[in-house]
């Protein structure tokens, strides 16, 4: 599993984003390639509305992080990413 900051500018206004806001998240995909991960980073935030996908940092999750599974249960990115392959965050700047 890899983990990304990214930053993706809104499509169109949306109920939180006006049109052309450039956007922070933290998104994790649960592949075990970095290259596919990457690609699939970017292709949910293009199907979420965004566009002008950069990502910032990447990290790799070590597998030890996640067999421990009340430190994945504890966590809800990862949670999430472990159940449905991916999970996306709105980074909160505040």
């Amino acid at each position: 599993m890899y983990v990304f900051s990214v930053n993706a500018t809104a499509k169109e206004a949306m109920p939180d984003f006006p049109q052309g806001k450039t956007v922070p998240f933290i998104v994790y995909i649960n592949a075990p390639a970095l290259e596919g991960a990457k690609k699939l980073c970017t292709m949910h935030l293009l199907r979420a509305g965004f566009f002008k996908v950069e990502i910032e940092k990447q990290k790799k999750i070590a597998a030890n992080v996640l067999a421990d599974k009340k430190r994945v249960a504890a966590h809800s990115g990862l949670s999430e990413a472990v159940a449905k392959g991916y999970a996306i965050h709105v980074f909160d700047e505040d």
